[in-house]
Order: structure tokens, then C-alpha cells, then sequence
């Protein structure tokens, strides 16, 4: 029996997200053997999965292969640094100086997105590696730019960091070689989800433009967006592209996924509360798009559902598109926003309230992303994991009145 099996089959808490440990090893496996064939070295983005209670599974510091973080805030360089181990790496559109005081005891790698704000911080990173402070953590920070190749991959305008009029990275226009004094590497992210193809095309773009600075890093990081735990990935071609460019420039090479470590390796449980007759039939749940899958929303994205055979109880099915099975209806949730929709499914046979029903791929972005507007309780958090040939349940954490309160005033 899989995670998921058990979830359908099981009494367990809804809503509630289940990480499923398996996969997430799984994962690390694919991306370590990546490591290993080519010396790359391969951070989480905790903007995309920052579940502290399975980073023992993923870094070095524990039993998992990967090298460290890459963050975009403060707190998050901290949550890595604490409870991740090994590097931290960070970049955010802009640093504050209270920010980058703030980000010097925790990280190794600091990222700039502007020629002028690394003139702005230099002084204060210079002095940091100059003072007892640092030789105490036994770290230097190593800084780096963010360039803009001008080179779109990203097929969502919304998440193109490459798209006309991003603010993110240094176009190769605005770049100058004096710009690169006392930088140690450069940074560049073009990816959304997709394969090794589109990082092949990007790294000739990235050296059309920048070529004559790249001889120049210590380190050079390929941001994140590869998908490289998805089912027919081209390992092969990643190896390659990743081998050529280690041998051109000598350079640390770095990858920070954050989907391809948790790709479908979580669970959200939701129960069916009413059914409601409009233009079709509307299930509504107690889960939320717009609380709890805000990328149903945003990228849009349509998760996979999952469901028990009533008719044979140990069997699992998977909603079709709609029109494609016996029933369909529109997946709603439970909050006051109109457009609070999952989407339309078919099902074998109508669904009714109290039925379960499991949502997929909601490790990523999911559990960083959701909000309690409407004063809505975020899902429970669990995880699944095989001990002794049995699939063992331990809720991790439940959230109550106080959640909601405690971030107003």
C-alpha cells in the first residue's frame, strides 16, 4: 500500500497536507545522481518547499544528498541556516540595509540584482568579512549579480522572469566589467517547470550575452525551474549541458530547484460538504483554491483528484476531464470569493457529502503559498512514511483560532 491508497482507505484528518516521505526520497535520489555524474551541486528554493520536518531527509546534514538553500528573504535564509545546514544562498529584488544585516550571519552566497545595490552593500559585506563576527561563523559571503539573458522559456507571463519589462536580473546592455569587481559569480533563472531542452537553449543565450564575463565567476548559479524529477526528464542532455559548461569556465556550477524536490510527493485530503445545482452540479469542499491551492488560481493550475471505487473499496480512480466519465461537476471551495473554483471533473458516479477525495502534487508551493483569508483554518500537516513493511500516519501539525489571530493585531 502507497501513500495514497492508505489516505483513501484510512480515517485520517481533512483537510489536512500529507507528505509522503517515499517520494520525497525518491526525488533526492534522481537529483543525486545528478550530483554525482557532475559535480553540480543542487539546493532546495524554499519558496517552493519549506517543510522543515523533512529536511533531515533532504541535506547533507542528515541522510539526504542536497548541498543547501537558496532563500529570498531573511526568513528564510534563517530557516535554512538553522534547520537545513550546509549553504545558504540568497537574492531578492532589492535588499534593505537592515535586511542585509540581518542576512550576513546567515548566509554564504548573497545575490544582487542591480549594479547599484551591490555598490550600496559593498562596503558593509567588505566589512562583515573583515570582522571577528565572520571569522567566528567561519564563513566569507561570497556576492554575486543576477543577469537578465533576455531569453523567455517560461510559457506564463506571470512567472517569465525573462518576460518584456522584468525587473529581475541585469540586462546585458546595462552590465559593465567594472561591475564585476570583487563579484564572485553570476546568477540567472529562465525556467518554469521544464526540461533540460529549454536549459540547453538558455545557456547559449546566457553566453551570446554574457559570454565575456563568465570566464570571470568562481561559481555560476542556473537558477531554478528544472524539472528534473518529472517522468521523461532528459538526464542525459542535463549532464551534458552541465559537464560542458564545468569544463569551459572552471566555475562551481549550482541548481536550485524547488518543484523537482517535492514534485508529487504530497497530498491534500479534502471532504466533500454539500452539493449544490447551479449551471452543473458544484461539489463543495472544505478546502479552498483560493486559501489552500492558490496556484489553482494564479498559474492556473489544475490538480490531478483522486477517489475511492465505492463500488470496490480497495480500488482508487482518478477524475476525468470533465464530460469524460459518468458525472461531472465543478470542484468549489467553502470561502466567500465567487471565483473560488478547483475546476470541472467527471466521476463515475455522482459524489456525495462526506466523501473523501485527495488532491495531488501539493508538497509545492501549496503549503508556502496559502493564506487564511476568510479566517479559514489552513490544513493540518502530515506525513506518510513506510516503517517495518507498514505505512505508519504522524500528524505533524494543527492549526487553530490563535493561527488567524496571532498574524493581526
Amino acid at each position: 500500500m502507497d501513500c495514497l491508497d492508505f489516505l483513501l482507505t484510512s480515517d485520517v484528518p481533512a483537510p489536512c497536507f500529507v507528505l509522503d516521505e517515499a517520494r520525497l526520497r525518491a526525488n533526492a535520489a534522481i537529483l543525486d545522481t545528478v550530483q554525482q555524474r557532475t559535480g553540480v551541486k543542487i539546493l532546495l528554493a524554499l519558496k517552493a518547499f519549506a517543510a522543515w520536518s523533512t529536511f533531515p531527509l533532504l541535506s547533507r546534514a542528515g541522510s539526504g544528498p542536497l548541498w543547501g538553500v537558496c532563500a529570498s528573504s531573511v526568513d528564510e535564509a534563517r530557516l535554512g541556516r538553522e534547520d537545513f545546514g550546509g549553504e545558504v544562498h540568497a537574492f531578492a529584488a532589492a535588499w534593505t540595509r537592515e535586511e542585509v544585516d540581518e542576512l550576513l550571519p546567515l548566509v554564504d552566497h548573497l545575490v544582487f540584482n542591480s549594479p547599484a545595490q551591490w555598490q550600496q552593500f559593498r562596503p558593509v559585506v567588505n566589512g562583515w568579512n573583515q570582522s571577528s563576527a565572520a571569522a567566528a561563523t567561519g564563513r566569507i559571503v561570497s556576492c554575486g549579480l543576477r543577469i537578465n539573458p533576455e531569453h523567455s522559456e517560461g510559457a506564463v507571463a506571470i512567472y517569465n522572469p525573462c518576460s518584456p519589462g522584468s525587473r529581475l536580473g541585469i540586462r546585458p546592455c546595462l552590465l559593465q566589467v567594472q561591475d564585476m569587481a570583487g563579484i564572485s559569480g553570476l546568477h540567472f533563472h529562465t525556467l518554469c517547470e521544464q526540461g533540460a531542452d529549454a536549459l540547453a537553449r538558455t545557456l547559449d543565450a546566457v553566453e551570446q550575452k554574457f559570454g565575456p564575463y563568465l570566464p570571470l565567476c568562481r561559481w555560476i548559479n542556473m537558477g531554478g525551474g528544472h524539472h528534473i524529477t518529472r517522468e521523461g526528464y532528459d538526464l542525459d542532455l542535463l549532464c551534458v549541458c552541465l559537464d560542458r559548461w564545468s569544463k569551459r569556465y572552471g566555475a562551481q556550477l549550482y541548481l536550485e530547484p524547488g518543484e523537482a524536490v517535492a514534485l508529487n510527493a504530497g497530498w491534500l485530503t479534502a471532504t466533500v460538504l454539500d452539493i449544490v445545482s447551479a449551471d452543473m452540479p458544484v461539489a463543495v469542499l472544505d478546502v479552498s483554491a483560493a486559501c489552500h491551492m492558490p496556484d489553482v488560481l494564479e498559474m492556473p493550475y489544475r490538480p490531478e483528484v483522486f477517489y475511492r471505487n465505492e463500488s470496490r473499496p480497495g480500488e482508487r480512480l482518478r477524475a476525468a476531464e470533465a464530460g469524460a466519465g459518468a458525472w461531472t461537476c465543478r470542484l468549489a471551495g467553502k470561502s466567500c470569493l465567487a471565483g473560488d473554483v478547483i475546476g470541472e471533473y467527471s466521476f463515475a458516479r455522482p459524489l456525495e457529502p462526506g466523501q473523501r477525495l485527495v488532491f495531488g502534487d501539493m508538497a509545492i508551493y501549496s503549503m508556502v503559498k496559502t493564506t487564511t483569508f476568510n479566517g479559514l483554518r489552513l490544513p493540518s500537516i502530515a506525513i506518510c512514511a513506510t516503517e517495518e513493511g507498514e505505512m505508519v500516519f504522524r500528524l505533524l501539525r494543527q492549526f487553530t483560532y490563535h493561527d488567524f489571530r496571532g498574524r493581526l493585531s
